[in-house]
């Protein structure tokens, strides 16, 4: 970590961050990619804290230079950087779903008689927009919604038929068991009228053998009584 308190993680050689490393500044940028000679140098993507863009390609000795992609919120630049100004043909492409093609050229600002003395020369990147085209890729998931709902509706229905006649058939199995049970409850009552008539005879054979006694005796009385008399 750095007295600024920016912080590189990465690898090194002779003292210096060459090779892949992440390099994170002190206002939140963060840069991810490979260094040489302790600058962004070869690929490498930085991340703009405050704007949450993205540059994602190549760099030359710490500037933008070569073919590149700068990301934004809802669109995204494609095509080449110069000293960190995108220059010559490219296209943005916006997530509305079409793109717009054109150009970037160089226009030097105007200048007071003090500046013209300075060597350095301050560039604006202008750009020349020439045509915009749709994104086919898009056009398929717009016309994949409608059809699915109406064939999705009759499998439901008959799945919920399905269930129907197993639960129809649980209580013949239940009732037929409970069917058997008096049969067998009916046989010890069989039983038990068997029992009763056969009590019944029995006092009805008793009765008439004490009829028939009765009888005898009354004869014999009689006959004792007109042996008496003669």
């Amino acid at each position: 970590m750095y007295p600024d308190g920016s912080k590189y993680e990465g690898e090194w050689v002779e003292d210096q961050r060459h090779g892949n490393g992440v390099y994170s500044y002190m206002n939140g940028d963060i840069y991810t990619g490979e260094w040489s000679s302790h600058y962004r140098h070869g690929q490498g993507t930085y991340l703009y804290a405050e704007t949450g863009s993205k540059y994602v390609g190549g760099w030359v000795n710490g500037q933008q230079e070569g073919a590149a992609e700068l990301i934004h919120l809802n669109h995204r630049y494609q095509g080449k950087f110069v000293n960190g100004n995108p220059i010559g043909s490219g296209k943005y492409v916006f997530d509305i779903g079409c793109e717009q093609h054109g150009e970037y050229t160089h226009v030097d600002q105007e200048k007071g008689e003090e500046e013209e003395e300075e060597e350095a020369v301050a560039i604006t990147p202008k750009w020349k927009a020439k045509n915009i085209t749709t994104l086919t890729l898009w056009t398929p998931a717009v016309e994949e919604p409608p059809p699915p709902p109406p064939p999705e509706e009759p499998p439901a229905a008959a799945e919920e038929e399905v269930p129907a006649p197993s639960v129809a058939e649980e209580p013949t199995e239940v009732g037929e068991p409970e069917a058997a049970e008096p049969t067998e409850d009916l046989s010890p009552s069989k039983e038990g009228e068997e029992e009763e008539e056969g009590s019944k005879e029995d006092q009805v054979d008793q009765v008439n053998t004490s009829l028939e006694e009765k009888e005898e005796e009354s004869k014999e009385s009689e006959e004792a009584d007109t042996s008496k008399e003669e």
